[in-house]
């Protein structure tokens, strides 16, 4: 089979257009539109149907696709790791991360690792929790930081850290001076809370469920810094990981007060791609990453 032939059918039907494809190799939409009628013409089968500008793939090109999808990422492991013996030690590590574990976590990780390995070069993305995963399953990324599992034939997932979630009010809320609340403190109180289909979101509405409770929610916020900010302002009381607000209980303008009984718990991941090459530099910090969470553990155990 002609590979050149191959990853001309292969990116037209993955960037949907012979335009499209033609940008991507560089080469005229004519060559392109040559490539695929060769292939086609070869194995004397029809692989793409047009309709006006859009690209429909029959059965047969389906079938191909799939497998030429698989090619093209063990195409991507080899140059990567071959790079990574011709870089030795130096080397480019993309990381894209959900909002939390990327502002309030990630930074502990990479500091340390960035001392030990100055010529390595570390990108970081924040990105919502599905593009993380679909960067992730589009080998677009070295490694991902997600706040919730998910399960995906080509993905790697493994639970990192685990950590507890607390009530923050300002200095001069009725709770400010109470070691505990219990969930029934919470009835009726006014609670900031992160955009629907959020991780927070879906802990709060399942503690609501359970302590059959009801609490008025004055506004839904889409960032942890703006959550803390609406609480510091009194617009209400919000159930938020201490960690992401230490900086703001350090220095009195929030207040953390845990939850009796049952300690409410969130969770984080790391992920890649199930056929990720896995590089030396790409090992260590993984391995960074280990013996942080085991210690952050350890710390609030």
């Amino acid at each position: 089979m002609n590979l050149n032939q191959l990853k001309i059918f292969y990116l037209s039907a993955k960037l949907g257009s012979l335009s499209a494809a033609a940008r991507a190799l560089y080469i005229t939409q004519p060559a392109v539109t040559k490539g695929i009628q060769r292939l086609q013409e070869y194995y004397e089968i029809k692989l793409i149907n047009h309709f006006g500008k859009k690209l429909a793939l029959t059965d047969a090109g389906g079938a191909l696709y799939e497998i030429a999808e698989k090619i093209f990422e063990l195409e991507k492991n080899a140059e990567e790791s071959i790079r990574d013996f011709q870089q030795r030690k130096k080397g480019h590590i993309r990381i894209h991360a959900s909002e939390s574990f990327g502002a309030y976590y990630l930074p502990s990780i990479i500091d340390p690792f960035s001392k030990s390995n100055p010529n390595i070069r570390i990108s970081i993305n924040i990105l919502p929790n599905e593009q993380v995963v679909e960067n992730v399953v589009n080998l677009n990324n070295d490694l991902g930081f997600i706040s919730y599992p998910i399960e995906h034939k080509k993905v790697l997932i493994r639970e990192i850290l685990e950590d507890r979630l607390v009530i923050i009010v300002p200095p001069d809320h009725a709770f400010a001076g109470k070691k505990y609340l219990t969930p029934r403190d919470l009835d009726g109180q006014n609670m900031i809370i992160h955009e629907k289909g959020s991780t927070p979101q879906r802990v709060i509405d399942e503690f609501i469920k359970k302590n059959k409770i009801s609490i008025f929610i004055p506004m839904e916020l889409s960032s942890n810094r703006a959550v803390k900010k609406a609480v510091e302002d009194g617009t209400g009381i919000a159930l938020i990981s201490r960690n992401v607000a230490s900086e703001e209980i350090q220095m009195g303008r929030l207040i953390a007060i845990p939850l009796s009984g049952r300690v409410i718990k969130r969770k984080f991941y790391l992920v890649h791609h199930k056929d990720k090459y896995i590089s030396e530099s790409l090992g260590r910090l993984i391995e960074i990453v280990d013996k942080w969470a085991a210690e952050y553990k350890k710390s609030f155990s």
